[in-house]
């Protein structure tokens, strides 16, 4: 009696499979609601800043607004007022404002 007792309390042993899968799970909701969206965020953005050209009107990271009066590979020229003209990143810019 004493022996099937014993018997049955064995514990089964755990699959390696059955122990990952917690960590596979998270893995994938992490990887679609976090890591996919930012991806296509930068993605979006640098396609932006590669479309961007004269005379567009941006934001930039700061807040500034301005119009773009010139581009040179990495720089960008953004005119605020009249005598008022700041070289910036190129990712800097925050947004590209569309007009109506």
């Amino acid at each position: 009696m004493e022996y099937l007792f014993f018997a049955q309390s064995q514990p089964q042993p755990v699959s390696p499979f059955g122990a990952l899968l917690p960590l596979i799970i998270i893995f994938f909701i992490f990887y679609f609601l976090l890591i996919l969206p930012q991806q296509r965020k930068q993605k979006a953005h640098k396609k932006m800043l590669d479309e961007l050209k004269r005379g567009d009107k941006v934001i930039t990271v700061g807040g500034l607004i301005g119009e773009v009066s010139k581009i040179k590979d990495n720089i960008v020229t953004i005119k605020f007022s009249e005598n008022v003209e700041i070289d910036f990143v190129k990712n800097a810019i925050s947004r590209v404002i569309k007009e109506k």
